[in-house]
């Protein structure tokens, strides 16, 4: 039996996307087939918020983004130290992470 090589896949970065998105905001919808992303940005003072990327998934692809996050942020803190959550007392406000 043959040894699969692993497939090499290159990755385009094009400069809008290398400049990235900052984001402070994330809204989640799905249905059985698809998991929809929306980022955005909150502005203390604002009664609204604009959705500046939007990214569709399947669940598989979620599930496995999920891990990858986890293991991202378990490596992080490792590094630097816990990553503090502030704020998350106040559940009524609804907005943000």
């Amino acid at each position: 039996m043959e040894k699969r090589q692993p497939q090499q896949i290159k990755v385009e970065l094009s400069e809008p996307a290398a400049e990235g998105i900052y984001s402070n905001w994330v809204m989640i919808t799905y249905s059985p087939s698809e998991f929809i992303i929306d980022f955005g940005r909150f502005l203390p003072g604002l009664a609204k918020t604009k959705v500046y990327s939007r990214i569709i998934m399947t669940p598989q692809h979620v599930k496995n983004l999920l891990k990858v996050l986890e293991k991202n942020v378990s490596n992080f803190e490792e590094k630097f130290g816990e990553i503090k959550i502030i704020g998350t007392e106040d559940k009524s406000r609804g907005i943000g992470f």
